[in-house]
């Protein structure tokens, strides 16, 4: 079946929504972070706070996501616009007050962001039948990495200063999300029911794949916030070490529409299981080996997973959810991620102002991953509900 223009229009509005709001709001600040410490704006601890108090954002976000107080689409635009204007204040000033409170807000709007992209247009192009659009949506957030990190990477072949890459990344962003706004117009409408209907459509929470989400969190943090500083402390030189985000985020965006490939061979739920064992021994490479090679390879295990295991979980809450409870769980899911997301960074960056090395946090992380992947069963409990009342 050909795939309609509008279908079309809706994934690549998604795709750019998640670039924005993931790729750039929360994941500009990864290649920048070197930038900031060279020019004398911050060290790698407060680094960690600042990416952690982003991240609390993020949780309380994914928290007020479960019903939010307007219609969807108003607040998905007004949450992409303060994205940008998020990152272009990061540039216009160096009081690191003022960035914490910035970095908190830009939390807060990208999980915004997210759920309603991974409620509203998944569901739309499920509703289509073009379920194939939709990992093109998910890869997206590797698609804004991956711009970001060259963007980044130029800056520094330049020798321009951190606040430049933020005036002219948050800039770019405001153009953006101003076309996303007319795209996203009028798009959605709210969908939220009484309370008694509420508590009827509600089914019970899933654990294990929730845990398993938190671990997720953790997992891909560690290399999310610190990946080019660990490149940087093997081999000094920018042009070299700059390569390590552009090619975390281009394996986050091939993944996904290669992982629709996978499906045919594969559930959904073996294939999450599959990625992050996959995403386990990738943190376990520049833990015990520093050496570029292992942490370029290590950027491609991560980067090239945790989109895959974001679209397997969101997936998995449309299955075992239904109607306006799918919303509750896709909110619960990002908030028990935000929760490894948020405490991951802090530790990691004190155990690195200790040690010298994310070596302890990394093998934490990975020991997290295999553990909670190993308790998920392989088939969601609504696929177990229909084979028993079959």
């Amino acid at each position: 079946m050909p795939t309609s223009s509008a279908d079309l229009r809706l994934a690549l509005a998604g795709l750019a929504a998640l670039a924005l709001a993931m790729g750039i709001g929360r994941f500009a600040f990864t290649p920048l972070l070197p930038m900031m410490e060279s020019d004398g704006l911050l060290t790698i601890s407060q680094g960690g706070l600042l990416a952690s108090v982003h991240f609390a954002g993020y949780w309380i976000g994914a928290l007020l996501a479960v019903r939010l107080p307007s219609s969807p689409g108003a607040v998905l635009q007004t949450s992409l616009v303060a994205v940008a204007l998020t990152t272009l204040g990061m540039g216009l000033t160096t009081d690191l007050s003022i960035w914490l409170a910035l970095r908190f807000l830009a939390g807060v709007v990208s999980a915004f962001t997210f759920v309603l992209v991974s409620n509203h247009v998944i569901k739309t192009l499920q509703a289509s039948g073009r379920t194939t659009l939709q990992a093109w949506v998910f890869s997206g957030v590797g698609a804004g990495i991956a711009v970001a990190g060259l963007g980044v990477l130029a800056l520094m072949a330049a020798h321009a200063g951190s606040a430049t890459g933020w005036q002219i990344i948050g800039a770019a962003s405001l153009a953006v999300a101003a076309v996303l706004c007319v795209q996203f117009h009028n798009r959605f409408t709210a969908s939220h029911v009484s309370s008694a209907e509420d508590t009827h459509a509600r089914t019970p929470l899933a654990w294990r794949p929730i845990l398993a989400y938190g671990a997720l969190g953790i997992g891909y943090i560690i290399p999310a916030t610190y990946l080019p500083v660990m490149a940087r402390d093997v081999i000094d030189a920018p042009l070299i070490f700059g390569w390590s985000w552009p090619v975390f985020g281009a394996a986050a965006f091939i993944s996904t529409p290669l992982a629709v490939r996978a499906e045919r061979f594969l559930t959904n739920r073996q294939l999450w299981v599959v990625s992050q064992f996959v995403m386990a021994a990738g943190l376990l490479l520049p833990a015990l080996i520093p050496h570029i090679g292992a942490i370029i390879a290590a950027g491609i295990c991560v980067g090239g997973t945790f989109m895959i295991i974001t679209m397997a979980g969101m997936k998995d809450a449309h299955r075992i959810a239904s109607g306006p409870d799918v919303h509750r769980h896709i909110a619960v899911m990002t908030a028990a991620f935000a929760t490894g997301q948020m405490v991951a960074p802090v530790i990691a960056g004190w155990a690195y102002g200790v040690t010298q090395s994310f070596a302890a946090p990394l093998l934490l992380a990975s020991a997290a991953l295999v553990l909670t992947a190993a308790a998920l069963p392989h088939r969601t409990r609504t696929a177990q509900l229909r084979r028993s009342r079959g």
